[in-house]
């Protein structure tokens, strides 16, 4: 499982990689600017991507649903394309309908937990 972290803060981003490179290689960016970029246009897509909603510059409601548009530009079928997984400290109702109208997957409240995430990847079947 090839994974993109987007998280500007240093300690969520350590965390994140702690828990996820046992299961493949990751890689970070610090905004939703660069996420869009490295999502698809790296070569290899990626299979996950956490994202923070907020970021400096392009925001985590905005970066997904560009994403997303690129996906479906470069005709990305619905089950190979990214599952993006909101990793966020703001935990209202506006932000977890927000994040799903941009076509998320999943929506965590931060500190992360660790048994949460990977019941998420479970169900995402991206691990066993």
């Amino acid at each position: 499982m090839k994974t993109l972290i987007v998280e500007d803060d240093f300690t969520s981003s350590l965390l994140l990689q702690g828990i996820l490179n046992r299961y493949g290689p990751s890689h970070t960016v610090l905004n939703g600017h660069e996420a869009v970029r490295t999502a698809i246009d790296s070569g290899e897509p990626s299979d996950l991507i956490c994202m923070d909603i907020m970021m400096p510059g392009m925001d985590g409601h905005e970066a997904p649903q560009q994403i997303r548009a690129l996906e479906e530009a470069k005709a990305i079928i619905a089950i190979k394309r990214a599952k993006i997984v909101m990793t966020t400290a703001l935990g209202d109702s506006k932000n977890i309908l927000a994040s799903f109208k941009g076509q998320c997957d999943a929506y965590l409240t931060k500190p992360v937990d660790k048994a949460k995430l990977l019941d998420e990847l479970r169900k995402l079947k991206l691990i066993e």
